[in-house]
């Protein structure tokens, strides 16, 4: 589902959403935490994740505790200067994507793939999330190395195991570079709160992290 391919366009896009009253109410999918995790980072750390519309994504682990700054762009191809109009064909085999810079000794990344998986996508859903469907929507996790391909995996297994879900996990684990969208896609859920999408898709999200996981929010 293209939302909308030009910045000029915001305003105009919302009028092919319907009229949202509120946030439709959304909670955390109660999960275990990781039984591995990634240890001994010193310093920065990145995880790049997959989930749906990075908008919302953004804003979910923009409100973790630890976490330094959150990048919405696309992942998952080695081409270089992708845009938001070509990603959104679903051609390219970007997928939209965050780059999560963390601070490993106040949140580790077992920690941020529980919240992936609890409250920041659905990864049950194949190729969409919520209204936006094709591959550019897909559920994925690029690790960034041997360690967080390790736990990632094993991490899946783990969920799949505890049955949180009617239906089997989808996510996958891939490779590519990470490439920034354009600067109007960054910050969006903090600079357009009452946006249709934003308000029916997004807020949600946001408030049931920080119901299900208090000690985790900023």
């Amino acid at each position: 589902m293209l939302k909308w391919a030009l910045p000029l366009g915001l305003a105009g896009a919302a009028l092919l959403l319907p009229a949202v009253a509120a946030p439709a109410p959304e909670r955390a999918v109660p999960i275990p935490p990781p039984a591995q995790d990634v240890t001994g980072g010193k310093g920065e750390q990145v995880a790049v994740l997959a989930g749906g519309c990075f908008w919302g994504m953004e804003a979910v682990f923009q409100s973790v505790k630890g976490v330094h700054s959150v990048t919405s762009g696309y992942a998952g191809n080695t081409r270089v200067g992708t845009s938001y109009a070509e990603v959104s064909t679903g051609r390219t085999g970007h997928a939209e994507a965050v780059r999560i810079v963390y601070d490993p000794a106040k949140v580790s990344y077992g920690t941020l793939l529980r919240v992936f998986f609890s409250v920041a996508h659905d990864p049950t859903q194949r190729n969409r999330q919520g209204p936006d469907v094709g591959s550019n929507y897909r559920s994925a996790i690029f690790p960034q190395d041997a360690a967080q391909r390790r736990v990632a995996k094993a991490y899946i297994e783990q969920l799949g195991g505890a049955k949180a879900w009617s239906k089997p996990i989808v996510t996958r684990l891939e490779t590519g570079g990470f490439y920034p969208a354009e600067g109007y896609h960054q910050d969006f859920f903090w600079k357009h709160p009452t946006h249709p999408y934003i308000v029916r898709w997004d807020k949600p999200k946001v408030a049931a992290f920080r119901n299900a996981f208090p000690q985790l929010a900023n």
